[in-house]
């Protein structure tokens, strides 16, 4: 549990300092990095905390604190990547138990959700919950949890999450978000009211494009024990190198998500204005259809924009393929911009249909605008635009 101090501090002071006292050997302000798979015993089941680092590792365990600080959360579990993490999360369900999700979500949680676990008979159902009036209507019986990502991935749907939590609260149904795109900087779904938090570390909390790493936080102690156990037995924990980078980039987590933003917001009016650009989404512009609940909700927009080009498949590559700055490739939430194509890459899972009833088009297109000069990622979409 958090001390108060703690809990007031700012979020920035708890990504520099929470998790990283100066090791108690030597004084390091940086704490050293235990490679070691497995710790010595001064007698059988005698040992000075770790035994074997899938069930625990001193890099892990500082990392998973400055995880669950971040969230105001009071535990942290830290897996190998975004997937496995929701994996974790899910498999603490039953056979027969229903799921509802909100239907703008991630490929990879479709796929995960439709093609495996869906195999071990946890029911699943997909719907916008934008609308609150939406879940009465898709709440079962048998339903345990509701999952939520906002803002969404690929169109920046913002779901409220209070307003969820509360029609959630009483019925023994967890709520669970998927904090990967605003992270904590911007949003704390606890605060809110949520069950547990989701994030892909491999995003913004890593922030450097060179980890694959996924974490569940929660303060439920319900949830912490079953996370817990499943993180032990099944094993796919994140490695204590890796924990150790997504430390290190978490320290700069508050100026990069600020810098992000205020480039995202440029970027994106700058689209709104071209006549090439049928339809800009960016929760921080006045024409989201939810931007005041994005101010009410969250304290920033982050740096993912969304935009509709005009014309066809043909356009959306011609601009893919020029530009210069920004990298065609999969993935967000790193210094460097990329831009991608949902319906081609990260959303590809996703049948057609459904693709084409949510409006992930062939005009759409995917930005993470990084923390470049804002001027330069606007020039080299101009010249992209010709």
């Amino acid at each position: 549990m958090k001390g108060d101090n703690e809990k007031q501090q700012g979020i920035s002071t708890k990504a520099v300092h929470a998790g990283q006292e100066p090791d108690p050997s030597f004084g390091d302000v940086i704490p050293p990095l235990h490679l070691s798979s497995t710790f010595a015993q001064s007698s059988p089941g005698v040992h000075k905390g770790f035994d074997y680092s899938r069930a625990g590792n001193p890099t892990r365990q500082r990392y998973e604190t400055v995880l669950a600080a971040l969230e105001n959360g009071t535990h942290a579990f830290a897996f190998s990547s975004g997937l496995a993490a929701i994996d974790a999360l899910v498999r603490t369900l039953s056979p027969g138990d229903h799921v509802v999700c909100c239907d703008d979500v991630y490929g990879g949680t479709f796929r995960l959700f439709e093609r495996i676990l869906k195999n071990q008979q946890i029911e699943f159902s997909f719907a916008d919950l934008t609308d609150p009036e939406i879940f009465e209507k898709e709440v079962r019986d048998n339903t345990k949890l509701i999952w939520i990502e906002t803002p969404t991935n690929p169109l920046l749907k913002i779901i409220d999450i209070e307003k969820i939590c509360k029609q959630a609260k009483g019925r023994s149904i967890w709520v669970g978000v998927d904090n990967t795109f605003a992270t904590p900087v911007f949003q704390r779904p606890l605060e809110l009211g949520a069950d547990v938090v989701i994030h892909s570390v491999t995003k913004y909390l890593n922030g450097h494009s060179d980890v694959i790493g996924g974490a569940v936080i929660t303060n439920n102690e319900e949830v912490a024990e079953s996370v817990g156990f499943i993180q032990f037995a099944a094993g796919a924990v994140q490695g204590p190198f890796d924990a150790y980078m997504v430390h290190r980039g978490i320290k700069t987590l508050g100026i990069r998500m600020e810098r992000h933003q205020k480039s995202a917001l440029k970027v994106a009016q700058y689209l709104e204005l071209h006549p090439k650009i049928e339809k800009v989404i960016y929760p921080g512009l006045t024409s989201h259809p939810q931007y005041e609940l994005a101010k009410r909700q969250m304290g920033g927009f982050s740096g993912i924009v969304s935009f509709y080009i005009k014309g066809d498949l043909a356009d959306a590559n011609r601009l893919l393929e020029r530009v210069k700055i920004f990298c065609l490739a999969e993935s967000l939430g790193g210094v460097e911009s990329l831009i991608e194509h949902p319906a081609v890459m990260t959303h590809a899972s996703l049948p057609q249909k459904i693709r084409e009833e949510l409006g992930i088009a062939d005009a759409l297109i995917r930005l993470s605008v990084g923390i470049e000069d804002v001027e330069d990622l606007i020039g080299d979409l101009e010249q992209a635009l010709l």
